[in-house]
């Protein structure tokens, strides 16, 4: 069955006329004997339009009930029983009532084609996906209903309805749009002017965007390789030099003078590599054209100026603008002509511009590198005069010998340098060999004469060949060379792109990494401030360079940062591995940047909620006691004389009861901000279990708690202070939460290795209780500050004992753990490694 046709009527703005002309053409396809009816039509009080539904034949709208209220929907079956030649069906972006069959009506409109109904059909251009974030900041208003683009896109037929603001204001006024109610309010808010010439700009543009798809998909299809200057477009030719910027901003200007124009930077990269160009410029280049509107291309040619122009009539551009050659004549001349020249050549109907720069005509200074290396390149030139004069004396003692003879084995001496030194030292012993041939073997022998023109011919055709036979030596030395420095550079980035994928590098160690990949002295990262003062951001090696000016090379990272080596320079190949180098030390001193700012922003957020939770004690635990100490105070103030001496008694005890409550709350919010600030000092000497255990078991109550501990306990390293603050905390946690049970505290002769600190040796002592016990998923919560088993309310205490002794233990070096106990209850550990002299 063939699908449907779409047809949607797009408007700018509600009350355009998307509906009022769906249905005139709706009047005209029945006019014409096609088969069309109503399926949905929302006229929106709008008598105009509801007139316009008369004549046509309407499918009744089903009942949807949803929260106490019908809804009309859309009756999809109805429609697709009846299959008409043409549905209308209004406002494609709808949201169906919960319980339809599809949750949007452009689903519902989907089917209908797939039956081969053709639709007719609404939509507004706030309700493009796409654009729903950008109407939202211009109107104030998000629209929930949203339809994809790619959906919209699909349509056969996208008609825009369009009129004026100005006139779309005064049908709003006239009560042609709106309720007379609401009038007032949408032109003080959504229908502003500016909203609606934003709106309608929006609409036009989305839809010339589609226009052009359309122009594309027609030129593919008959194969129309002109250009069609229905739309400016400027392509703009960059090599990686200084002057891609001047080029840049000339195709801007020359687009400001027309609107709705394309701006597109092509860069041409040769596929040997060997293409002059910085990456740093390229990317400078790349940032400054997505500034302006434009977009970046990157092709890959080896004829860059045809590459070019393919791009150019790909893209239906209208215009080129390439820079002047930067080639002085005589390298144009040699064969390195210009790509400029190229393109105007060649371009056809597009339009060239070519802009003249200050580095037009002023090649950039090149040192000669030999390809082979400079060692074996001085062998190459010993080889070109040695070997000739060898196989000249070789063959001197052969007189019968002919020319043809000589000229061949003199052509395998030219093979051997070629072989062994490259290119130019092959030439020279061509050459040395030709001069050879003419004085000892060419009649008259003993001179450079050469009487027979056939010997003449023979020497020249000798020449060409070992000079032929040494450029393709040269050029499969300089291939082979690149295809290894690409192989190492591939097998660079794979393992840089590895690297970072696998861990977590620090800027040291990536440039530790970069110092022994480019074998290097020293490297360092410098930034600089508004001052123009250097500072070191990272460095590896030894004396890394504090500026540009103390290192041997340097190249900027991006602005305000630029990475500087000692040790040697690096070539053009090299530099380009750096960029990439260079790209991947942006993205991690952004990731750290990044990671710092998360914690700060964490460190915040914890802060908060420890400022809020404090707030909330405040409010409570600290109030409580305040209260009865004020209660007590005032009751023995008022009735000194009416209280007997046992009530006094209490009402003292009661006071000192509140105060120890109210002085232990105070100390483990100033004990929780200290361990907060990072500004916990401890004092290490040696201290035993036992020393810690008697102190804190006679300030619990009687008979609470047992105590099983050896008497030849190592001593162990910490502060005795905090540690009973430690061991303090927990046990009376043991002893609230798990009250009448046997709360034992036991602990080992030491010899533990603990592995998160590094297997040092550690002692370790158990609070054991039989009580509740605490659920496996509360257990790391309960060493957060301010939980309290199941939020219990009763007893004294904010929440703080555990998340302090956490903080204490943990800065001396211990760990505080929570196990279950066997049988029931939880056993707290504590940690601390043994004593083992004096720190500094």
């Amino acid at each position: 069955m063939e699908r449907g046709s779409l047809r949607i009527f797009l408007g700018a703005a509600p009350g355009v006329g998307k509906t009022y002309a769906m249905l005139e053409e709706a009047h005209r396809l029945t006019a014409a004997n096609t088969d069309v009816v109503v399926a949905v039509v929302m006229d929106h009080g709008r008598a105009a339009t509801a007139a316009l539904t008369e004549g046509l034949e309407q499918v009744t709208l089903r009942s949807v009930v949803y929260r106490g209220t019908r809804l009309p929907e859309m009756d999809v079956d109805a429609v697709l029983a009846r299959r008409p030649h043409t549905a209308i069906v209004d406002e494609y972006a709808h949201t169906n009532a919960p319980g339809s069959r599809h949750p949007k009506r452009w689903e519902d409109v989907d089917e209908l084609l797939d039956a081969g109904i053709n639709v007719l059909t609404t939509v507004n251009v706030q309700h493009l996906a796409s654009l729903n974030d950008v109407v939202a900041s211009i109107t104030g208003t998000r629209q929930q209903e949203v339809v994809p683009d790619a959906i919209v896109r699909k349509a056969d037929q996208i008609e825009l309805v369009d009129i004026p603001p100005e006139l779309l204001r005064q049908r709003l006024s006239s009560g042609l749009v709106y309720a007379p109610d609401k009038i007032d309010a949408a032109l003080a808010n959504y229908f502003r002017l500016g909203n609606l010439s934003a709106l309608r700009e929006m609409a036009l543009i989305w839809l010339a965007d589609r226009v052009e798809e359309g122009l594309a998909e027609y030129r593919q299809r008959h194969r129309i390789e002109g250009t069609w200057p229905a739309r400016e477009r400027v392509v703009v030719a960059l090599t990686g030099g200084p002057e891609g910027e001047a080029l840049i901003r000339r195709a801007a200007r020359i687009l400001s003078r027309v609107s709705g124009g394309d701006l597109i930077a092509v860069h041409v990269r040769q596929p040997d590599g060997l293409s002059e160009g910085s990456a740093q410029s390229l990317a400078a280049q790349r940032k400054l054209v997505e500034d302006l509107g434009g977009t970046y291309q990157q092709l890959a040619g080896d004829d860059i100026a045809a590459s070019l122009l393919d791009f150019a009539r790909s893209v239906n551009a209208t215009q080129i603008v390439v820079g002047v050659s930067r080639h002085t004549r005589l390298q144009q001349f040699l064969g390195r002509g210009s790509v400029g020249a190229a393109v105007v050549r060649d371009s056809g109907e597009i339009d060239v511009h070519m802009v003249t720069h200050a580095l037009a005509g002023r090649a950039p200074r090149r040192r000669l590198t030999p390809i082979l290396g400079r060692t074996r390149t001085l062998i190459g030139y010993a080889l070109a005069l040695a070997v000739p004069i060898l196989m000249t004396a070789a063959l001197l003692p052969f007189p019968e010998l002919n020319l043809t003879t000589h000229a061949l084995a003199h052509l395998c001496a030219v093979v051997v340098v070629a072989f062994v030194g490259g290119l130019w030292p092959a030439v020279v012993a061509a050459v040395f060999d030709s001069l050879l041939l003419n004085y000892f073997v060419t009649p008259p022998v003993g001179t450079l004469t050469i009487d027979d023109p056939q010997n003449f011919f023979a020497l020249v055709v000798f020449l060409a060949v070992a000079v032929a036979f040494s450029l393709v030596v040269g050029v499969s030395s300089r291939r082979s060379r690149d295809a290894a420095r690409a192989r190492a550079e591939a097998g660079t980035l794979s393992e840089l792109a590895r690297g970072s994928l696998a861990r977590d590098q620090s800027a040291e160690e990536f440039l530790e990494q970069l110092r022994g990949e480019f074998q290097l002295a020293s490297v360092s990262v410098l930034s600089q401030d508004g001052n123009s003062s250097w500072a070191i951001r990272a460095r590896a090696g030894r004396d890394a360079p504090a500026s540009p000016d103390e290192a041997d090379g340097a190249d900027r990272v991006e602005p305000g940062l630029t990475i500087a080596w000692k040790g040697r320079a690096l070539s053009g190949g090299e530099r380009r591995l750096l960029a990439a180098f260079e790209a991947h030390l942006s993205a991690l001193l952004e990731r750290q940047e990044l990671a710092v700012s998360l914690r700060e922003t964490v460190k915040l957020g914890e802060a908060n909620r420890i400022r809020t939770s404090i707030l909330r004690a405040v409010s409570h635990d600290l109030r409580t006691p305040l209260a009865g100490i004020r209660l007590a105070v005032t009751a023995l103030r008022r009735q000194r004389g009416k209280t007997t001496p046992e009530e006094q008694a209490e009402m003292l005890e009661t006071i000192d009861a509140y105060s120890g409550r109210l002085d232990n709350l105070v100390a483990n919010l100033l004990d929780m901000s200290r361990i907060d600030s990072e500004v916990l000092s401890v004092l290490h000497e040696p201290v035993t279990w036992l020393d810690v255990v008697s102190d804190v078991v006679s300030d619990l109550p009687a008979d609470s708690v047992r105590v099983d501990l050896a008497s030849n306990l190592p001593p162990l390293d910490g502060d005795r202070g905090l540690l009973e603050r430690v061991l303090a905390n927990v046990a009376e946690n043991a002893v609230k939460y798990a009250g009448g049970s046997d709360i034992v505290i036991v602990a080992t002769a030491g010899g533990l290795l603990s592995p998160a600190m590094g297997d040092q040796p550690m002692s370790e002592l158990r609070v054991v209780d039989h009580g509740t016990g605490v659920p496996a998923e509360r257990v790391m919560a309960m060493f957060q500050p301010f939980q309290r088993l199941g939020d219990e309310t009763k007893g004294s205490g904010i929440g703080l004992g555990l998340a302090v002794a956490k903080g204490f233990i943990e800065a001396m070096g211990g760990e505080l753990a929570a196990e279950p106990t066997p049988g029931g209850g939880l056993t707290m550990v504590l940690r601390m490694p043994l004593y083992a002299g004096p720190r500094e």
